[in-house]
């Protein structure tokens, strides 16, 4: 094992910032390493990292991309307060070996002072297009570790490579299903639920063919209490519920997954799932739009934009894939395909090997 060295870790704001950069924490505390995190209050790792056991400090800084005039404003009046506060924490944390980034608006002030101070700055950048921040900042960093092969034109040749993002092993452990004559659907917006795929689900209930499919749906907290009383009375077979506790579980259990096109694509990769990707519409730089056309083109997904998906659209799509012999098994082979297991090992690799250079 390498010598003890200290690492920071920048980036937040919602879960697929925060929880990648967790795993790859996760790893270095293994491996007998100091790990802190840099953050805001207002962000999801407020809650998570002193959850699993890790020092926080927090910056003020608000988002800067697609955000309205307002927003934009605000952020940067603080960007030079928010820069000076994290160089200081950079200086309280001494020696810093590397700081390690998953994006997001927090991370631009961090990497900022660390590039100001020449610490090494490695970036993990799980999406087709890179967000602002790492895409504003690709050639100053030491390393950028990337999803998608289309990425590695943003970052300066031989400074970038393809890790893939941290995933549970719980999801690469997922075996292949066989074919059963009724269908699991899983619908997800992820945590927080989504307008549209919940919406499309209602319309979709009286369109099913009966005993056609089994649906496990997870609305989000907000949408809960409105939809559970009608699906239930709908008599359509499944569950649903504001938040899955297992969601390796309910992969486990679909046959196709219907979803969102950011973080959890991933996962969808990992557990060599057939899906339906709608892409967030407002999403930064249209990057799930980027990696719901990645997984199509290599044939592991369908894409419906936001806009196209309704209830018809969605009883269309996955009965049009319930029909094509071994259209399935394809795009569960092809998803599977664009997995990269031991994402958080390498970038543990990568971040020790700045120890005493």
């Amino acid at each position: 094992m390498k010598n003890s060295a200290n690492f920071v870790m920048a980036g937040g704001g919602t879960a697929g910032h925060v929880i990648p950069a967790l795993a790859v924490a996760g790893e270095l505390r293994a491996r007998g390493h100091s790990v802190r995190f840099i953050g805001t209050r207002r962000g999801i790792e407020a809650k998570l990292v002193p959850a699993a056991g890790y020092p926080i400090d927090w910056i003020e800084i608000g988002g800067l991309n697609r955000v309205g005039v307002r927003q934009t404003l605000t952020s940067l009046t603080e960007l030079p307060v928010s820069i000076w506060q994290a160089a200081r924490l950079l200086d309280r944390a001494r020696p810093v070996t590397a700081v390690f980034s998953m994006g997001g608006y927090v991370a631009g002030p961090v990497l900022i002072a660390a590039l100001w101070k020449r610490i090494p700055v490695v970036v993990m950048e799980p999406n087709a297009i890179p967000g602002f921040t790492h895409r504003k900042l690709a050639r100053f960093i030491s390393k950028a570790l990337v999803s998608f092969d289309e990425t590695l034109r943003y970052f300066p040749k031989g400074r970038a490579e393809v890790t893939g993002r941290p995933v549970g092993a719980d999801f690469f452990a997922i075996v292949p299903k066989p074919r059963a004559v009724m269908l699991t659907v899983l619908i997800t917006g992820g945590s927080q639920g989504s307008r549209t795929l919940n919406r499309a689900a209602e319309e979709s209930w009286p369109l099913w063919k009966k005993d056609s499919v089994r649906l496990i749906h997870q609305t989000g907290e907000r949408a809960f209490a409105d939809l559970a009383p009608k699906y239930h009375a709908s008599g359509i077979p499944g569950e649903i519920s504001a938040f899955l506790e297992n969601m390796p579980q309910a992969f486990a259990d679909a046959d196709v997954i219907v979803s969102r096109a950011g973080g959890t694509v991933s996962e969808i990769a990992a557990a060599g799932k057939p899906s339906i990707l709608v892409p967030l519409p407002t999403a930064a730089d249209q990057h799930q739009l980027r990696n719901a056309q990645a997984f199509e083109k290599a044939g592991a997904a369908r894409l419906v934009l936001d806009s196209k998906m309704t209830g018809e659209r969605l009883v269309a799509e996955v009965t049009r894939l319930a029909s094509e012999h071994g259209a399935l098994q394809k795009m569960g082979e092809a998803a599977r395909a664009l997995s990269r297991p031991g994402a958080a090992q390498r970038a543990s690799d990568v971040l020790e090997g700045f120890i005493s250079r």
